[in-house]
C-alpha cells in the first residue's frame, strides 16, 4: 500500500519579511504569506491530493497558512490535531534580530554555524528573559525543562520524531492522506529522517515558505523513492519553488 504525506511549510511571516531569526515567536502572515497559502491549497488540489487530516504546530502562522490553503480547497471542515513538537525551532538569543546585521556583528561563519549546523545552538536565552516560552500561556501545561531555551536541529528532531511515530503515523496507517503545515527547519528535520540526509548535508536543505511537497510512502513510512532533492517533491512551480529556497539560503548574506 501506498501512503501520501504532504509537507507545507508557513507562508511568508512578518519577520521572514523583515529578515528576523523568529523561532517561537508568534509572527503572523503577510499579504504575500496569505496569497502563498492560498496558491498551495491550488497547488495540491491541482495535483489531486485529497486530504484527510491536518497536523500543525500551535504557532499562528502554521494555523493561517493551513486553514487559507484549507479554505482554497473546500476542506476547512478537516479535523485537526495540533502540537509544540511541530513548532519551529528555538533560535534563543538570536530571537528578533536581523539575520544581515547578525552576521555583520559575528561573522558568516559563526551564523552559519548558528542558522545551519546539525548540533550546534545558538546562544539560549535566559529564563528570565520575556521571550522564554515558559511566559507564553499556550505551554503552561508543559513541563518546564521541556521548554527550550534554545535548540540546534539535533534537539528539534529529537521532540519532534515522537511525534511522528505517535501521532502522524498512525493517521498514515489508517489509510489517511495527512497534510503537516510547520515551519522551516521541524520540517527540515522530518524530511532528514524521511530521505536520510546526513548530518552535515542537511546543512544545505532549504525549505521555500508555502509551496506543498508530496512524500509517497511505503510500509515502512519511508518514501518510496528515498533519496530525491526536496525540489523533485514540490507541487506547483518548481522553477519559483526552487529559486524561492535558494532566496532563504541568502538571508544571512
Amino acid at each position: 500500500m501506498t501512503y501520501r504525506l504532504v509537507l507545507l511549510r508557513h507562508g511568508q511571516s512578518t519577520w521572514n519579511q523583515e529578515n528576523l531569526f523568529t523561532g517561537w515567536y508568534d509572527a503572523d502572515l503577510t499579504e504575500q504569506g496569505r496569497t502563498e497559502a492560498a496558491a498551495a491549497g491550488r497547488a495540491m488540489a491541482d495535483a489531486g491530493v485529497e486530504l484527510d487530516v491536518l497536523h500543525t504546530s500551535v504557532q499562528v502562522r502554521a494555523i493561517r497558512t493551513a486553514n487559507l490553503a484549507l479554505d482554497e480547497m473546500g476542506l476547512l471542515w478537516l479535523p485537526v490535531r495540533r502540537s509544540w513538537r511541530l513548532n519551529e525551532r528555538s533560535y534563543g538569543a538570536l530571537q528578533g534580530k536581523d539575520k544581515k546585521q547578525t552576521t555583520d556583528e559575528h561573522g558568516a561563519e559563526m551564523v552559519k554555524v548558528w542558522r545551519r549546523s546539525y548540533d550546534v545552538p545558538p546562544p539560549p536565552l535566559a529564563l528570565d528573559d520575556p521571550r522564554h516560552p515558559r511566559f507564553d500561556p499556550r505551554y503552561a501545561g508543559l513541563p518546564p525543562d521541556l521548554l527550550p531555551a534554545s535548540e540546534c536541529l539535533a534537539d528539534v528532531v529529537d521532540r519532534m520524531m515522537p511525534y511522528w511515530y505517535d501521532d502522524i503515523v498512525p493517521d498514515l496507517a489508517a489509510g489517511r492522506t495527512v497534510l503537516v503545515t510547520a515551519h522551516g527547519n521541524s520540517l527540515r528535520a522530518l524530511v532528514k529522517h524521511l530521505d536520510g540526509i546526513s548530518d552535515p548535508d542537511i546543512a544545505e536543505v532549504n525549505l521555500p515558505t508555502g509551496v506543498p511537497m508530496l512524500f509517497e510512502l511505503g510500509d515502512d513510512f519511508l518514501p518510496l523513492e528515498r533519496g530525491l532533492t526536496v525540489d523533485a517533491r514540490y507541487l506547483g512551480d518548481a522553477e519559483a519553488a526552487k529559486a524561492a529556497a535558494e532566496a532563504v539560503a541568502r538571508q544571512a548574506g
